[in-house]
């Protein structure tokens, strides 16, 4: 089942945006989502906006699917332009799902090329595919390289069969070392994805998991904890009982325990769920995930495909879900958008200090109102925010902090 929607307005048929949004345009970075919602089947954890062949709608396929999403960029620009807002060269591409590799390699190609040519891509700009292990191969990876992708992000989950099972992951794990090596010769940067607390899951197993990848050599590792969410398959089964509920207890051991594992293989945490493994010199942040920070940073991004969101200058809005309309409207020419909202200066700050805290690089305490100044204080005598960092004017989170982020930043917006 994919996610419910927002509420808000609908937006306007040519998709303008309001004059809010155009404030400071040029001086904000633009990235790009593309939203592949096709997987061969459904993980029985995953809630995101994606289809199987046999979901999909008359009229819809995958074949024809770049065509569309290549039509969508266009059209976007034309609506950036009519909005008086900067168009600027991409800062960052990003192709997710789903699972962007189950189309061929020339039709990711195909949407890369039209973003190119539409916006152009900003010096130094990052390109990133997700990937299932199982459907990438040397030749794949070099098309995408030529395309120019310039990382790869590969699910992974975790080393141990019976935890895949229990995710209802079908990849082959012995797969993942040879899809590395493959985009390494194609000279992409590699980051895997690890996911921890699944049932059945010990401490041993999510050891095992975080040393394989590791051993793998990739630039990048994000671990995220499990949510079950309702409406999935793994959430049915632990209402009757099939698996244990999730153990926050556990959640938090096996958090502690990838932050000592990778640190003390040479990642750094940017991210509360992010790692990168430093370059050296003055490329120490050199394999940071670029689109993600954009988002951390609130800074501006179009999504392309059916439910891919998009945030431009405090206008948020959201495509309809199935691909069946979004590409009615798409090839109509009309905003493929289901509702938007324009935030007010109230929900800008919650939302930059929420984002920001999560951060390595921190939130400035001048952003904070005078009660979110006051409150640092104590968040430094509870061993929550670094204390060198918050006496140059910076809330850093400590490893203790990271664990409780949501009541750090309730303190911090009280």
């Amino acid at each position: 089942m994919a996610p419910a929607q927002p509420e808000g307005l609908p937006g306007p048929l040519d998709g303008r945006l309001p004059a809010s949004a155009a404030e400071g345009s040029a001086e904000r970075t633009l990235s790009l989502y593309v939203h592949v919602p096709f997987c061969a089947v459904r993980c029985g954890y995953c809630d995101f906006n994606t289809y199987t062949a046999t979901e999909l709608g008359a009229g819809v396929s995958q074949d024809a699917y770049a065509a569309d999403a290549a039509a969508e960029v266009r059209w976007a620009r034309r609506v950036l332009e009519a909005s008086g807002v900067a168009v600027r060269p991409l800062h960052s591409v990003f192709l997710g799902g789903g699972t962007p590799t189950l189309l061929p390699a020339e039709d990711l190609a195909a949407v890369l090329h039209a973003a190119r040519d539409t916006f152009g891509l900003a010096e130094g700009a990052e390109v990133t595919t997700e990937a299932n292990p199982d459907s990438v191969s040397p030749r794949s990876l070099r098309v995408l390289a030529e395309a120019g992708v310039t990382r790869v992000s590969f699910g992974m989950q975790s080393a141990a069969p019976h935890v895949l099972a229990v995710l209802d992951r079908t990849h082959d794990p012995d797969n993942v070392p040879r899809a590395v090596a493959w985009a390494r010769e194609a000279g992409l940067g590699v980051s895997v994805d690890l996911i921890y607390g699944t049932p059945g899951e010990s401490l041993a197993d999510w050891e095992h998991s975080l040393r394989t990848a590791v051993g793998y050599a990739p630039d990048h590792v994000s671990a995220y904890s499990l949510i079950v969410e309702d409406g999935t398959r793994l959430a049915a089964r632990m209402r009757r009982g099939e698996v244990p509920p999730i153990d926050d207890d556990d959640q938090a051991d096996k958090y502690e325990l990838a932050d000592r594992v990778l640190g003390d293989a040479g990642f750094e945490w940017y991210e509360v769920s992010n790692w990168s493994r430093p370059a050296g010199g003055a490329d120490a942040r050199a394999h940071r995930s670029r689109h993600n920070l954009a988002y951390w940073h609130n800074q501006d991004w179009w999504g392309i495909g059916p439910g891919a969101h998009s945030h431009v200058g405090g206008t948020r809005w959201w495509n309809l879900k199935h691909p069946v309309p979004y590409t009615n409207r798409v090839r109509a020419g009309h905003s493929p958008a289901a509702g938007r909202e324009v935030l007010d200066a109230g929900t800008r700050h919650l939302e930059r200090v929420m984002l920001e805290a999560r951060i390595r690089d921190g939130l400035p305490v001048a952003a904070l109102d005078d009660d979110g100044r006051a409150a640092v204080a104590g968040l430094i005598a509870d061993g929550m925010v670094e204390p060198a960092q918050a006496l140059h004017g910076t809330v850093v989170l400590t490893l203790r902090g990271r664990l409780l982020g949501d009541a750090v930043v309730r303190r911090l917006l009280a």
